[in-house]
């Protein structure tokens, strides 16, 4: 009884010193996951450890033991699911949000890069678009004002497996919650996006509707996934500028990491008249590091007025939505071929693929994210890309002289072509890097020397 009397003396003692603790969770406002861990009790008296050990006896005697001492939980650790994400295929998908609250609808995809959420969310081609990303931890670095590649951020919302709960980077100005509040968007966390996204590489990308109004049914959801479709809606003329304007700034000596860009100044400056369909920044900034002077026009502005200023090449950008919903882009295309050096990419490869006569169809689920490899035919050389797009052009429906340059290796679908006679170049998927390797940064060259051929 001496001896139970005084174990219970003393573990009250241990109790009253020992500060219960746990993992906490640094960022309260994405609800996720709070992991508690049992908390082992330690005395910092000497005298109180003798104590313990002179009380112990048995086989263990003579060593210190610890006690285990548990957090009281006042709450579920588990974070609240106060958020829907559900497709048009009748599947509900219950998660935890953060970012902004409301009902939004779009197409939902997956992405597959393993860095540059920043440069996704705010790639204008998203619009219209759910992102689902593949690698499981996002939010880690926050965002910062450098990797912006737009002013804004047009994807619809973001799906993730794991919010991160603390961001770790110097450059970071806030918290991928702070950013999809103050950007209006959706973020939908503790989704399996692995399942996800194999049910979008059997079934295709499916229309969804994410919610965080707990008074709407899933019936009612579902009907309107059903209600609607990317097919057919020009997004182009959405996300492109309002008027010319020029983009004069130059670019950092990080940027001129290919030789190449250096010659190319020597000949310079080429000006190039860009079409903006939804341009991304760093293609900007791709172009301006070998040595262009960009004037960027609106995706609607007439074939006519970018003639009238006689520049050495006219650029087609990257955008969202179906290429065939905006047949004024393919009709300036065809106003211009021929007559002056043109390059497309994503959408401008799309839109140029039509002006040359072949018509675009939709894939099955697209292509988004990095690591995609892509072969150039007229070598055989393997360029590892990044790429954003749902559409495609069949080049069964090209006309003779259009060559295939490039092949994607995953599906070998048409990622590049030339069309000499017309003087124009395409590529299918994004060479700026942004993010991705500089394996395709050759396609800024290969334009570069059209022009200065035609100059001469």
């Amino acid at each position: 009884r001496h001896l139970r009397s005084r174990m219970q003396a003393l573990q009250n003692k241990l109790q009253g010193r020992t500060a219960v603790c746990g993992v906490a969770d640094l960022h309260a406002s994405c609800n996720r996951q709070v992991v508690l861990t049992p908390v082992v009790a330690r005395v910092s008296s000497r005298r109180a450890c003798q104590g313990f050990r002179n009380v112990t006896k048995g086989p263990s005697a003579g060593r210190a033991h610890t006690v285990v001492v548990r957090a009281a939980a006042a709450a579920s650790p588990f974070p609240k699911r106060d958020a829907r994400l559900v497709l048009e295929d009748g599947s509900v998908w219950h998660a935890t949000a953060f970012g902004a609250s409301g009902t939004d609808i779009g197409e939902v995809v997956f992405n597959t890069s393993l860095t540059g959420y920043q440069e996704i969310m705010t790639d204008p081609s998203y619009k219209g678009q759910f992102v689902a990303f593949t690698c499981p931890h996002i939010g880690n670095v926050g965002i910062n004002n450098e990797d912006m590649e737009s002013s804004k951020c047009h994807l619809g919302a973001i799906i993730v497996r794991d919010l991160s709960c603390a961001v770790s980077n110097y450059r970071a100005k806030m918290t991928l919650d702070e950013y999809c509040k103050k950007e209006n968007v959706i973020g939908l966390a503790n989704i399996d996006t692995r399942a996800l996204t194999k049910v979008l590489r059997e079934t295709g990308c499916l229309v969804g509707v994410v919610t965080t109004d707990a008074t709407k049914s899933d019936s009612e959801l579902v009907e309107m996934a059903k209600s609607w479709t990317i097919v057919g809606k020009d997004l182009l003329s959405v996300v492109s500028c309002t008027e010319p304007y020029e983009w004069g700034k130059g670019t950092t000596e990080e940027w001129e990491f290919n030789g190449h860009t250096k010659q190319a100044k020597q000949h310079g400056p080429f000006h190039i008249v860009a079409y903006d369909f939804g341009i991304k920044t760093n293609i900007l900034r791709r172009l301006a590091s070998f040595g262009c002077r960009i004037t960027v026009v609106p995706a609607t502005y007439p074939a006519s007025e970018v003639l009238k200023m006689n520049p050495d090449g006219v650029f087609f950008s990257n955008g969202p939505g179906d290429p065939s919903a905006a047949p004024y882009a393919v009709d300036n295309a065809k106003a211009i071929l021929g007559k002056k050096p043109v390059f497309g990419i994503c959408m401008g490869h799309q839109v140029l693929g039509q002006a040359f006569g072949g018509k675009t169809f939709k894939l099955k689920f697209g292509h988004h994210g990095g690591n995609h490899p892509i072969r150039y035919m007229p070598t055989g050389r393997v360029e590892i890309s990044a790429q954003n797009h749902n559409f495609a052009v069949d080049p069964a429906t090209l006309p003779a002289g259009v060559e295939v340059t490039h092949i994607n290796l995953n599906d070998g679908t048409c990622a590049g072509m030339v069309y000499k006679d017309k003087k124009a170049m395409t590529i299918q998927y994004h060479p700026e890097a942004s993010p991705g390797p500089h394996d395709a940064d050759v396609c800024f060259e290969q334009f570069i020397d059209m022009m200065r051929a035609e100059r001469v």
